[in-house]
């Protein structure tokens, strides 16, 4: 079973300043739930900078990126809001909220110009995520829980732990009735090595039982 492949999505806001020919474009990222979520932040952010020209926008909403809008606010149709939305889907990222907030500069830009200033200041902004370790990683993980005897819960514990650190997986807080029931996240080309690796530990005692699949976000190491 092969892992779905989704968008990646922001930790926490991310800042960038971009300035060309005295006009300063300032890029605020952030992760948002939904487009009530990012209507907040365009909100609060044309608040903070009212003195601001423009406020121009680009969203992309939905596991699978599959909402997105945008708005120029004032500059040349085309110009500003689709060439931010461009950046975010090349980029390959969902839930998130770009807002360049734009101080004219007195020069203007021309209509290619506004076009590469706006989704150079996106593009710069997902680098710093990228940069400062921000970004993190949607994965399809499935549930996995494992009724073990308490009196070889400790040991088997630990070789959950190690085998899910060298297998993508994500070890969850146990549960304690008359067995130990031990969870992890398990992603779904591994289940069969999951298996097979239990029963060698336990003498074909031990069997893993699946239940749903949940996305999980993890972080993506920073890059040098």
């Amino acid at each position: 079973m092969t892992e779905l492949a989704l968008p990646r999505t922001l930790a926490r806001p991310v800042d960038h300043e971009l300035v060309i020919k005295r006009s300063r474009f300032l890029t605020r990222l952030e992760p948002v739930p939904d487009a009530a979520a990012a209507n907040a932040v365009i909100a609060r952010i044309r608040k903070e900078f009212w003195d601001a020209r423009h406020h121009c926008v680009a969203m992309v909403l939905g596991l699978r990126a599959d909402q997105a809008r945008s708005s120029d606010d004032g500059e040349p149709s085309g110009t500003a809001g689709v060439p931010m939305l461009d950046v975010l889907r090349h980029r390959d990222v969902t839930d998130v909220v770009a807002v360049v907030t734009r101080y004219f500069g007195g020069v203007k830009l021309g209509a290619g110009g506004l076009v590469r200033a706006y989704s150079g200041a996106v593009s710069g902004a997902l680098d710093v995520a990228a940069a400062s370790g921000a970004m993190l990683r949607r994965r399809l993980l499935h549930e996995i829980e494992v009724p073990v005897p308490h009196a070889d819960a400790g040991r088997i514990d630990n070789l959950l732990r190690d085998w899910a650190g060298s297998h993508g997986a994500v070890v969850e807080a146990p549960a304690y009735d008359d067995v130990a029931r031990l969870r992890l996240l398990v992603p779904g080309a591994h289940l069969d090595a999951l298996r097979a690796d239990l029963a060698a530990a336990s003498s074909g005692e031990l069997s893993p039982e699946a239940g749903d699949s949940r996305v999980v976000d993890v972080p993506v190491a920073a890059r040098a």
